[in-house]
């Protein structure tokens, strides 16, 4: 059905599932037409931020204060502070994510997000709004499951496959973030997949719509709440969408009209898996194929009576390993958050030598 009235596509997307900003000015989230629900970040955007005029003297002020605790003490504080400026903007938690560089190292990813968790409580931040982005490798993720067994919230990022959603489901995660489109593509249009139905043609969205029903099925088997989806489409019954401010402006300008649309979502649930809507019988033939997979795939999808986090996560490393997709994603993925996370070491040891 059409829209008769001069409702947007931000509007409408809204309706179906939370939006999240995925980006961290202050000025541009307090005049979003909406309120966004979570504001994520990863190493690139609080990079941005560092580096921003608004944050000079809180940089300068930061780095006197733990001159002596290195710079990943800093940063660490400067990223929480600069959440701290959109807490009360936003409905839900603010984002941040482990050291990328630091992806297999399990105490390493251990003990930067118990120090986010130190720096979030001195910040009046409580563990309801904050939540601990962690890459979806075997280490990293077996850090997450002590930090859920601790409280601290936590988020699988760089999540390219059914093996990684599984294992961040028995890490406890609350959120995960699997990428709809690789990563390259929000720079190489190129990379963007052309189709008219993105929710059955798109080659990702058999990946996404298998994530959601297993979780719906592990829900249902064993009472335990799953982790919820933070990035893909309504249709598929993704629980949100993270989405940059370039794209957030766009969805904001463009007025919906559903008589272009092959699909439609429906409005979101209270519960995302206790009573989830119908599978659509467009997207039911999504169970079965994955346009990503390789060659010699004999058509099973990952089990989940398999333990990826076992030995360190040495079944999640051959799952990936044997994924060609997940694996080189991944490797790209981390390759550009520790760009950034470089780029805000350098800023930082550059304030520290100017005071």
């Amino acid at each position: 059905m059409g829209s008769t009235g001069r409702q947007t596509w931000l509007e409408k997307l809204e309706e179906q599932l939370n939006v999240d900003v995925d980006w961290m000015d202050p000025e541009y989230i307090k005049n979003m037409p909406i309120r966004p629900h979570d504001q994520t970040s990863n190493q690139l955007l609080v990079d941005i931020q560092l580096g921003d005029a608004s944050n000079a003297d809180l940089l300068v002020q930061t780095c006197k204060e733990l001159k002596d605790a290195g710079w990943l003490a800093i940063y660490t504080r400067m990223a929480v502070l600069m959440c701290k400026k959109n807490i009360d903007m936003i409905r839900g938690r603010v984002l941040l994510q482990t050291l990328p560089s630091k992806a297999y190292d399990t105490q390493f990813t251990l003990d930067h997000a118990r120090l986010y968790d130190q720096e979030f409580a001195r910040a009046g931040i409580g563990r309801d709004r904050y939540c601990i982005k962690i890459p979806s490798t075997g280490p990293a993720l077996n850090a997450a499951k002590q930090l859920s067994a601790e409280g601290i919230p936590t988020l699988g990022t760089a999540l390219f496959g059914l093996p990684q959603a599984i294992a961040c489901s028995q890490a406890g995660m609350l959120y995960i973030s699997p990428y709809y489109n690789e990563t390259q593509a929000h720079d190489d249009l190129e990379l963007w997949p052309d189709v008219e139905d993105p929710a059955t043609q798109h080659p990702n969205s058999a990946r996404i719509f298998n994530i959601i029903e297993i979780y719906r099925r592990l829900y249902k088997e064993t009472g335990r709440e799953q982790p919820l989806e933070a990035m893909a489409a309504g249709e598929l019954g993704c629980h949100s969408a993270t989405i940059n401010h370039t794209i957030l402006n766009q969805l904001a300008e463009l007025k919906y009209d559903g008589t272009k649309q092959p699909g439609e979502g429906v409005p979101k649930p209270p519960h995302m898996y206790k009573n989830p809507i119908p599978t659509p019988e467009r997207l039911k033939a999504l169970a079965k194929i994955d346009p990503l997979v390789s060659a010699d795939w004999d058509g099973k999808l990952a089990s989940t009576d398999i333990d990826y986090l076992a030995d360190g996560g040495e079944e999640l490393r051959k799952a990936i390993e044997a994924d060609p997709i997940a694996k080189s994603r991944l490797k790209i993925a981390l390759k550009l958050f520790i760009g950034g996370e470089n780029r805000s070491k350098d800023k930082i040891e550059k304030a520290l030598q100017s005071i």
